[in-house]
């Protein structure tokens, strides 16, 4: 059963980019550009250089989570790609993905993502707890691999279900009238909450032979304590509404004394005097320092 898929690509100043991830798309799919009010010409770029792609040019920075569903609201699409601007589709993965929906019972679906030295990249996990809120935040995720699991099922090309794939190459069924996306989510978890929501309704799946190289946190670059504090907040988000206001305070402690451990571990090794390391400590500081109440959308 052929259906129609709609990729929706939300952009914030990452012109290059997206440039180059609508380069890699064909004119099979609907494809449709969130533009979150970039500075740096992107969304005159997507008008200039590709005039079949549907853009909606926002004047406000909304975020992940309703720029999607902006976006959403005015496919046509039986399916959606949710795509990043710095993900690259191979010829044929979008494909690859949509095939798997012809299972009524498959309800998300996730492509395998390469870094660009063309190696692994983490885009499935096991549920989000507290336990392994605890272990990222300690270090000893990587000792004990309890939350990402793509090295374990991307074993062949066989589509494998999962727990959670990753936001930045998403596709699930179009529901028309309903949001899909939380927007109580700024940047980051709201990928965690959607396949929480729906895996209790269907499947989900990792599906190795649709392939797409990404390029990890592009807009989080700029300011890397940004990222990791609106990723902090996110998990904190997500605790209040799926487990209460306890989980969540439990939540936010953790995340702070990770960010404490890591602000030690810096200030130690910039007796080094190495330029990286004392970038590090002014990172975990202000993460440390940041507010705790309400979304950081700065």
């Amino acid at each position: 059963m052929t259906q129609k898929v709609s990729v929706i690509i939300v952009s914030f100043s990452t012109k290059e980019k997206l440039r180059r991830c609508l380069e890699c798309l064909d004119d099979q799919h609907e494809v449709i550009v969130v533009d979150n009010a970039s500075n740096d010409g992107s969304a005159e770029m997507v008008a200039l250089s590709f005039p079949t792609v549907r853009l909606l040019a926002e004047a406000e920075n909304w975020g992940f989570s309703k720029a999607n569903n902006l976006g959403a609201a005015i496919a046509s699409g039986d399916l959606l790609l949710f795509l990043n601007s710095d993900a690259y589709a191979d010829p044929g993965a979008i494909n690859d993905l949509a095939k798997v929906f012809d299972d009524p019972k498959v309800v998300v679906a996730g492509g395998k993502l390469l870094n660009l030295d063309g190696s692994l990249q983490n885009s499935t996990s096991n549920e989000l707890t507290l336990w392994r809120v605890l272990l990222e935040q300690t270090f000893l995720e990587k000792i004990f691999h309890s939350y990402w699991t793509t090295s374990t099922l991307a074993v062949n090309d066989e589509p494998i279900d999962t727990a959670q794939v990753m936001g930045a190459c998403l596709m699930v069924r179009n529901q028309r009238q309903s949001k899909i996306w939380d927007e109580r989510y700024f940047l980051y978890c709201e990928d965690t909450d959607l396949c929480y929501r729906l895996g209790s309704t269907g499947k989900i799946l990792y599906v190795p032979s649709a392939v797409f190289s990404h390029e990890l946190g592009s807009s989080s670059k700029r300011d890397p304590w940004k990222g990791i504090a609106r990723y902090n907040a996110g998990k904190e988000l997500y605790f209040a509404i799926h487990h209460g206001v306890i989980a969540k305070l439990c939540c936010l402690l953790i995340d702070r004394m990770g960010a404490l451990l890591r602000l030690m571990v810096y200030l130690l090794l910039s007796v080094t005097k190495k330029a990286q390391y004392r970038a590090k400590v002014g990172t975990f500081w202000k993460v440390l320092t940041c507010p705790i109440q309400g979304p950081p959308r700065f």
